[in-house]
Formats: structure tokens, sequence, C-alpha cells
């Protein structure tokens, strides 16, 4: 996939662009079904499918004091909409600047003129430019003399819900893992890099963890969850504590993360944690022993949930 950061990377229009435009955070499985319809119909035209989206999010611009927590930082966000066999991805920066611009005008200069824009394809309820001006009826209105189809997308749902970042947000905030996962067609996954913590895991506890701290991260609720660790292209089991260590008064949220059958040193390498179901909430124990008798008991159901989930 090819990967734009500027506008003025794009020398020449893409051949038949065909377009789809958003924030796409979650890149859940709503939109990748856009990008299947934004890739088919690219190649019924021989064109190029293409993604616009922004960074930083428009949100974190516009209520920079009031936004709320990503589903997926912008690393993770390009890496999954590459998987999805989009040609080009557009990411546009976002400024108050550009959100000054009109709707009109993002069309016409940006989209038809700059990227090539042949056909665009779109949820029912789009809106985009200055004060949201912009909308299907304005794109139906601007294609028909420029040269453009739009075309709405159904859609998608997952039983009862109706699949949307806001919805998978607050299931990941709830703790509620595994619905989120089948909205997000994967398990919601953490990346940090591995500090050193107090070492009390392993010499304390005798259960050591890496530890990643949580800064601009969409936190899942308090508690112990059974996870999966990624770490150079090797994939581990292991049960991690997300909160601020009760028994300790530790009062720092972080993520402790104890790998299963792993003993090598990785300070300052960076993991994945994927989230794959919340087994208990975060407790005050009496003493350190008890809170290691039930990291034992968490450690033997962690590996029954995991083992289950690979049958």
């Amino acid at each position: 996939m090819q990967h734009i950061t500027d506008l003025k990377q794009i020398v020449r229009p893409f051949p038949n662009a065909v377009v789809t435009i958003g924030n796409f955070d979650g890149v859940h499985i709503g939109h990748q079904a856009l990008f299947g319809q934004v890739i088919e119909k690219a190649k019924r035209l021989e064109g190029t499918a293409v993604v616009v989206s922004f960074a930083p999010h428009p949100i974190r611009v516009l209520k920079c004091d009031k936004h709320f927590p990503l589903i997926t930082l912008y690393e993770q966000k390009v890496e999954l909409i590459a998987a999805t066999g989009i040609d080009v991805l557009v990411c546009i920066p976002f400024t108050l600047e550009f959100a000054d611009i009109a709707a009109r005008r993002f069309v016409k200069e940006i989209l038809v003129e700059t990227i090539g824009m042949k056909a665009v394809i779109v949820g029912p309820d789009y809106s985009f430019g200055k004060k949201r001006e912009g909308n299907i009826e304005l794109l139906k209105e601007m294609g028909g003399y420029l040269g453009f189809e739009v075309i709405i997308a159904d859609w998608v749902e997952a039983g009862p819900r109706r699949i949307s970042s806001t919805e998978i947000r607050n299931l990941v905030m709830a703790g509620e893992v595994e619905a989120a996962s089948t909205l997000l067609g994967r398990y919601y996954q953490i990346r940090g890099t591995v500090r050193r913590g107090r070492d009390r895991g392993g010499k304390l506890l005798g259960y050591p963890t890496a530890n990643l701290s949580l800064e601009d991260e969409l936190c899942p609720k308090a508690g112990v969850y059974a996870v999966t660790v990624e770490y150079e292209g090797k994939h581990y089991q292991g049960v991690a504590n997300i909160g601020d260590s009760p028994t300790f008064e530790n009062g720092q949220y972080n993520l402790e993360v104890h790998i299963l059958d792993f003993c090598e040193s990785i300070y300052g390498k960076p993991i994945r944690v994927n989230f794959v179901k919340r087994l208990r909430g975060e407790t005050r124990f009496p003493s350190p022993q008890a809170l290691s008798d039930q990291i034992r008991e968490d450690t033997q159901q962690a590996r029954k949930v995991l083992s289950d989930r690979q049958q």
C-alpha cells in the first residue's frame, strides 16, 4: 500500500480513483466491508482503491480539551488498512486551517483534481467540510458536473448491534472485550515498550510481569484479563492486570502482563497485548501471599480460556 502523508506527494491524479473518506478509528468490520466495496469497484474500473483519512483525529484539533481516547493509534490504523488490500492511503494533516476549507472546495480541488476521484463510497449519514456543510446530496450534485459516481454503502450490523467506533469504545471501557472483538474482527490491542516496574512481580509474588505505561490509550476497565502477547513475531499466552495495584497502594494506572512459559528479559522491547476475556475485577488483597495465590488461579483460568480459543 502506498502511504501518503502530504497532498504535495501526489504528483498526478491516481487512475480511476475509487475513494472512501473517514477517520476509521478501530478499522472495525464495518470499515473493512466498506474497504472491500472500494476495492471491488476499483477492480471493475481498472482503477485505484483509495482511503482518505486524517491525522491527528479531527476531534483532537477541534475539541482538544474534550477528546476521547482512540481505539487504534496511528501506526496500527495504517497497518490494519494496508492489510485489507487498499492501494493507497492518503492521510491528510488535519489543522484548524484545513478544517476551514469549504466542502465544495474539498471535493473539487482535493478529491477530484488532486486524487483523481471517479467514484466515492460513503455511509448513509456521511457529512464533511467546514461546519459539516457537505453531505451526500452535495456529493451527488457535484458528481453530476465533475464526473464521479456516488455510492451509498449499507450499515453493517453484528446481531442486535450496529457497528460503530463509539459502540466499540464503550464496550472496551466497560471491560466487555469479547463483545468488542466481534465488532473489531480481532482482539482489542494495546501496544507499548516494556519498562522497568517495581520488581514486585517476580521477586515478591513469584510472577514476573512486563509493565507498560498507559498514555493516550483507550483503557479496558480495571481488572484481570486473559491475553495473548505478540513479541518479535511470536505469540504467547498471558494474564494481565490493568489498574492501579490497590494491594500495594500504587496509585499509578498501568498494565502488567505475566507472559506464560516465558523467561526472557524484554526491558525496552516493544510488545503487543491482545485482550481476549475479562476474568475478574481488580481487588485489594490483605497480603502479598493472598495476591500471589489469586494470581495462580488467574493463570490457570487464563490458560483454559486461551486453550479453548485455539480449539
